[in-house]
């Protein structure tokens, strides 16, 4: 007899941002920007930075444990732990693995995936079909990015990303009136090269012309960001709500991406939410990636923002192009 699929849900949530932190005005000084347009049009007025010795493990890890914490459950529980990140501490072996080793979770599967500012989402669905179908019971999903290890701080593009970590503890749930309602996902290869990083894969290997080159830094196109996450930001958002037959004034909240004030702007006008719905934090973090969306809903979740009930929006857009949305009843 075919079992119904379990409701998932979110029982635990956790995040860490490193000490150091770099401001608009500190940036002013190093590169030909300022802090008046930084704010303006993108909503950043500082960014945290990991120190030399910090990797993008040692961020997930301790946001890791603060999810598991929070969810107060045992280690000897969890069942897989997903690591979403684009900036991996080694090509190989998996940044999750790494984190797995750091927090003492042996019994664990682990692996990463790798969808850039889309990733929490892609991982945040992935770890919901596991335990849906009976799998697993417990899935750590970490989003965790440390960009200023590939950023060109001589270049305007600077001001965009900061460091950071996030995480959430799905577990299963055996009642009806909480979890997850529904994903959605995309991707679309031919924006590929609009947000890039050239050199260090197997297309264009580290050596010397590469770093010459400085190959080994993000790229992007700012402008076709902008283009590409105000088209399918509300495209997906309005086709989650259609299948669920819902309206935007059923919800609650939009955790999303941070990409910039103004796609978030523009995107809350295009599908009709008023933006004192739209949840940000990218003042004090900047773009940190993967982790953007997982941060967030970790201070919603401590400050007590997020009620029982609570119908919430995640949506991002990221490198690739890839994108999604999915909706959650808290």
């Amino acid at each position: 007899m075919k079992k119904n699929n379990r409701n998932v849900i979110i029982s635990g949530t956790g995040s860490y941002a490193p000490e150091k932190i770099y401001t608009n005005k500190y940036l002013e000084q190093i590169v030909d920007t300022n802090d008046e347009w930084i704010y303006k049009n993108l909503g950043i007025k500082e960014r945290r930075i990991a120190s030399k010795d910090q990797c993008t493990s040692d961020l997930a890890m301790i946001a890791g444990q603060r999810a598991i914490d929070d969810a107060k459950i045992s280690k000897e529980n969890i069942d897989l732990i997903i690591v979403a990140t684009a900036t991996p501490d080694r090509l190989a072996p998996s940044t999750a693995c790494f984190v797995q080793d750091k927090l003492n979770i042996y019994r664990a599967a682990a692996f990463d995936i790798s969808a850039v500012c889309s990733g929490f989402l892609y991982a945040m669905s992935i770890g919901h079909q596991f335990i849906a179908n009976y799998t697993y019971d417990n899935i750590l999903i970490i989003g965790a990015d440390t960009f200023s290890k590939i950023t060109n701080w001589k270049k305007r593009d600077c001001v965009f990303f900061g460091d950071g970590a996030g995480a959430a503890l799905l577990s299963s749930y055996n009642g009806n009136n909480r979890g997850f309602r529904s994903f959605e996902l995309h991707a679309d290869g031919r924006g590929k090269y609009n947000f890039t990083i050239p050199g260090g894969g197997s297309e264009h290997p580290a050596d010397e012309n590469t770093i010459q080159k400085e190959m080994h830094y993000f790229e992007m196109n700012g402008s076709e960001v902008y283009n590409t996450g105000t088209k399918v930001l509300p495209e997906v958002i309005n086709k989650i709500l259609n299948d669920q037959e819902m309206i935007i004034d059923d919800i609650d909240y939009l955790i999303p991406h941070q990409p910039s004030i103004a796609i978030l702007k523009k995107t809350s006008k295009i599908i009709g939410l008023p933006f004192d719905k739209v949840l940000t934090n990218m003042d004090r973090y900047a773009n940190t990636s993967g982790a953007t969306i997982p941060i967030l809903l970790d201070e919603s979740n401590k400050n007590g923002l997020l009620k029982k009930g609570n119908n919430i929006l995640f949506a991002a857009v990221g490198s690739g192009w890839t994108w999604g949305a999915s909706l959650l009843k808290w």
